[in-house]
C-alpha cells in the first residue's frame, strides 16, 4: 500500500476516535480505549466478536492513521508455520549448492553458506518483525480457524514479539508491530494466547454509529434513506425478528445495502424492495427466504416517516 510519513500514535483517546474516523472508521469509546492501551502498552489486541462487525476494517483503518504498512496473515485450518513465519528458496538453495560443489566447498562450508538470509522467503510474522521503523499493522486474522498447535506457536511472538529460526536464531523485533489479531470464536482459544493480548469483544454498532457509518460510505444517500437503513438493520438483529436468520448482516451489508437503493434510486424503503434486495443482506438462502414480504412489512412499522 502506498505510505504516507510515518505518524506519531494518537495522544489521546479523542484523538484517537477522531483519527479514526477520518480514515472512514467510527469507534465507540470503549473500543478506542482498547486501542489506545494496546498502543501505548505495546500489547496485542484481540478482538472478537460476529462476522461483519468491522474487525478487520479497524486494522486497516489503523495502519492508516498510524501510516504504517499493513501486514496479513489470514488464518485457515491446516495452517502451517512456514506459511505464517518462514520457508527457504530451495531451488535457489540447489542451485548455490552444485556451483559451490563444484568448487570444492565443503559440508560445513555449504551449510553455512545456504542458510544466509538472501535464501530466506520471508512471511507475514517475519515480515511484521523486520519491518523497519516505525513498524507495521500486523494483523492476524480469524485465528480461532487455525488449530491449537498454531496458536502455540504463536506464543514467542505475542509475548515477546521475537521467533526463533533453527538456522539462524532468535529474531527480534526491529520495532514494535502493532498486532491485532481477529476471531469470530467459531472455538475458544486458548488462555495462553488470551493473557498475551488485551481483549475487547466487538458487537454490531448502535444506531447512531451504524447512520453514521453509512452515511460516510454512501455519501449519495439521503439522509432519510440512511436513517431507514441503519433502523431496518438494527432490527433484524433484534429480538424477536435475529430467531428468523442464521446471521444477521454485518456492517458491510448495511452499506452495501444502502449503495444498491441508491442505485435504484430508492426514496423510501418498502416490502417489495427489501424482497428484491435480499441477497445484498443475506449470504444464505434460508434467510433470504426467510425475509419474506410479510415480515418485511413488520420490520418497517416503526420506520415511517
Amino acid at each position: 500500500m502506498a505510505m504516507n510519513t510515518p505518524t506519531l500514535p494518537p495522544p489521546s483517546i479523542d484523538a484517537l476516535v477522531q483519527a479514526l474516523q477520518r480514515a472512514g472508521y467510527f469507534a465507540d469509546r470503549r473500543l478506542a480505549t482498547a486501542v489506545f492501551l494496546a498502543l501505548r502498552l505495546q500489547r496485542p489486541l484481540l478482538l472478537e466478536g460476529e462476522p461483519g462487525v468491522g474487525k478487520t476494517a479497524l486494522a486497516q483503518a489503523l495502519a492508516q492513521v498510524l501510516a504504517r504498512s499493513l501486514i496479513r496473515l489470514q488464518c485457515y485450518d491446516g495452517l502451517e508455520q512456514r506459511e505464517a513465519l518462514y520457508e527457504w528458496n530451495y531451488a535457489a538453495q540447489l542451485l548455490h549448492m552444485r556451483a559451490a560443489q563444484g568448487q570444492g566447498a565443503d559440508i560445513a562450508q555449504l551449510e553455512r553458506e545456504v542458510y544466509q538470509e538472501r535464501y530466506l522467503i520471508r512471511r507475514p510474522l517475519l515480515q511484521a518483525l523486520q519491518a523497519p521503523a516505525p513498524g507495521a499493522v500486523l494483523l492476524i486474522d480469524e485465528v480461532d480457524r487455525a488449530d491449537e498447535p498454531f496458536e502455540a506457536f504463536l506464543l514467542e511472538y505475542l509475548g515477546e514479539y521475537q521467533v526463533s529460526i533453527p538456522e539462524i536464531g532468535t529474531v527480534r523485533a526491529t520495532a514494535t508491530p502493532v498486532t491485532i489479531l481477529t476471531s469470530n470464536r467459531t472455538r475458544d482459544l486458548h488462555d495462553a494466547v488470551k493473557r498475551r493480548c488485551l481483549y475487547h469483544w466487538l458487537d454490531y454498532p448502535e444506531r447512531e454509529r451504524e447512520l453514521a457509518i453509512v452515511r460516510a460510505q454512501v455519501p449519495d444517500a439521503s439522509q432519510a434513506l440512511a436513517t431507514q437503513v441503519a433502523e431496518f438493520v438494527a432490527r433484524l438483529r433484534s429480538q424477536p425478528f435475529a430467531n428468523a436468520f442464521q446471521r444477521a448482516p454485518g456492517i458491510a451489508e448495511s452499506v452495501e445495502w444502502a449503495q444498491a437503493l441508491v442505485a435504484l434510486d430508492t426514496i423510501v424503503v418498502d416490502p417489495e424492495v427489501v424482497a428484491d434486495t435480499a441477497g445484498i443482506l443475506f449470504k444464505q438462502r434460508e434467510d433470504v427466504a426467510a425475509l419474506t414480504r410479510d415480515l418485511a412489512l413488520e420490520l418497517l412499522k416503526p420506520l415511517a416517516l
